[in-house]
């Protein structure tokens, strides 16, 4: 009883607060050390933690040592490192023929200043469609971040979500994890950077270990654009700026944790919206001189980047003007890759497609029209940020939508029906997996088992144990159930007996929830093997009578 007080405590403070228990990854430690120190899972996984720890790390929000983290965790280390040989690093850096590392001393005086603001929330992505998931300064993507090649960068990441977030600054040649790894939820974290490499940058969430690939899975990127001094060579030949600069982010989105490891996206887009330019052609003159700076941010899918009736003048590998290609019909773009594409609009008005030419994803929703219009006003610049809408637009928007998707909990019916088995099955599996249940909600009879198995692998690495699950139930509890914390193939059984709607999470996870519906009335099953058998057969009916038919149609005819 005392041991069900302690976990129904927890839980209650998980849940007045939101936020990813500390208490889960300090007793998963504990056990590690203790009762799991025999398992092949303890001793692999206490082997990378002391591994990590032997290592130089200034990061104050590692959980793995709860009393140090207690004494710092309000002051983020930023340690400046005097050694001699690293000055004759730097040193000899500056004075190489290529640029030097990214790296300065964290009392620099910035030039520019960039802030980013990390939550959970619900982005509209058009068609109707509602996505509940992780957001940049409430969107997806997140903000267009532009700046000068010898910039001094500070970038600061304010979590206002209710668990760890982080950065990953590509544009950054230098250490950013120590600085900007593991936020914790409320507080502020910054690091200065030189903007020394020029190109077209990815920045994403990074709270550390296997919360990393689940929150850019999730929704939380942007791009970042470090303008060279160089000139790019279309604008040499020209001797002209571009008259269209057009800012252009790939990128899709997911229902379920399952579909996102499985890298089976619902939705594909351009810079957050579905048809985006479609709906709002991008337009240019006759003879414009156009620039697009192209990022797939992925997380999962390649992209092939191309228009309808272009060829291209120039691209730049990775934004680079130095890597420069001739001409070509499309780039080549796997997650977080990136160019510059150059052309010219042919004298010839009409509409120009832009598209994913991995055409499966364009259906999707990667199209995009650039439209040629003699009326066309411009210079223009198209931003990748995601679409803006008032507090009173959305709200006429949120109460319209006819789909929510969420990677992490049951969305509309459509999108994560209910798996209905009835009274003749006893044994039922949920997989834990991609920080999300499959299936998230769940109908059986009373008397059913549910055996809960963690699928999650990656649990190494500096940061939460983002790979350990546990279950907990927490409305609907006329028969309360909690899980130990589960690591990958653990599992957990419950035996459900009394009727009811129990709702459950993961509370190291606390935004992973999912249903399970216990009912009498339940008959048959909408899932699993016999919904494929009725189909089967209904398709070896179909193809049976099609064949009678046939025969008698022919013997008509003789």
């Amino acid at each position: 009883m005392k041991k069900l007080l302690i976990v129904f405590t927890i839980l209650l403070l998980s849940l007045a607060k939101l936020n990813s228990c500390p208490y889960c990854n300090t007793n998963f430690y504990n056990e590690l050390t203790g009762s799991r120190s025999n398992t092949l899972i303890g001793k692999e996984l206490l082997t990378a933690i002391n591994n990590q720890l032997s290592s130089f790390n200034t990061n104050s929000n590692s959980l793995i040592n709860t009393e140090v983290t207690d004494r710092i965790k309000t002051t983020p280390v930023q340690k400046e490192n005097t050694k001699t040989e690293f000055i004759e690093i730097i040193n000899r850096d500056n004075g190489l023929s290529i640029p030097p590392t990214s790296y300065v001393p964290q009392n620099t005086t910035p030039d520019k200043k960039v802030t980013i603001e990390l939550s959970q929330g619900e982005v509209y992505i058009g068609n109707g469609v509602m996505f509940n998931g992780f957001v940049t300064n409430g969107g997806i993507p997140g903000p267009t971040i532009i700046v000068d090649e010898g910039d001094i960068v500070e970038f600061t990441v304010v979590n206002k979500g209710n668990i760890p977030h982080g950065a990953s600054v590509h544009a950054a040649y230098t250490q950013t994890s120590k600085y900007l790894g593991k936020i914790p939820a409320g507080e502020t974290r910054t690091v200065l950077f030189k903007a020394t490499v020029p190109g077209v940058y990815m920045y994403h969430c990074a709270p550390g270990g296997h919360a990393i690939p689940m929150h850019i899975i999730f929704g939380q990127y942007g791009m970042i654009v470090v303008k060279p001094k160089k000139q790019y060579k279309l604008e040499q030949v020209l001797n002209k700026k571009p008259d269209v600069e057009i800012y252009l982010l790939q990128h899709e989105l997911y229902s379920s944790g399952k579909d996102a490891i499985n890298s089976q996206p619902i939705y594909t887009m351009f810079n957050g919206e579905l048809f985006r330019y479609v709906k709002n052609p991008i337009k240019a003159k006759p003879g414009d001189y156009i620039r697009i700076y192209f990022l797939n941010a992925g997380p999962n899918l390649f992209s092939t980047f191309h228009i309808v009736g272009i060829i291209w003048d120039y691209v730049y590998w990775q934004g680079n003007p130095d890597a420069i290609l001739p001409n070509g019909q499309s780039v080549n773009a796997g997650p977080s890759d990136s160019w510059v594409i150059e052309f010219r609009m042919p004298p010839d008005e009409g509409y120009y497609t832009m598209l994913t030419h991995a055409v499966g994803s364009a259906d999707r929703g990667a199209i995009g029209l650039l439209v040629c219009d003699d009326s066309a006003q411009t210079p223009v610049t198209i931003m990748s940020d995601g679409p803006k809408y008032s507090e009173a637009e959305f709200k006429d928007i949120k109460s319209k939508v006819t789909r929510v998707v969420s990677p992490f909990e049951p969305g509309s019916a459509d999108v994560d029906p209910p798996v209905v088995y009835g009274s003749e099955t006893k044994e039922v599996t949920v997989k834990i997996i991609g920080n999300s249940f499959s299936p998230k909600v769940l109908h059986v009879a009373p008397g059913t088992k549910v055996t809960w198995v963690n699928e999650d692998v990656f649990t190494y690495m500096d940061g939460e144990f983002g790979g350990i699950h546990n279950v907990v139930s927490y409305e609907g509890i006329t028969q309360p159930f909690s899980s130990n914390l589960l690591a990958h193939t653990e599992k957990f059984t419950f035996e459900f007996t009394e009727e009811a709607e129990y709702k459950y999470m993961c509370t190291p996870h606390p935004y992973m929830k999912g249903i399970i519906k216990v009912d009498g009335s339940s008959k048959g099953s909408s899932a699993g093997p016999s919904k494929i058998s009725i189909g089967f057969l209904s398709a070896i009916l179909f193809f049976v009578v099609l064949m009678l038919a046939v025969m008698v149609i022919d013997k008509r005819k003789k």
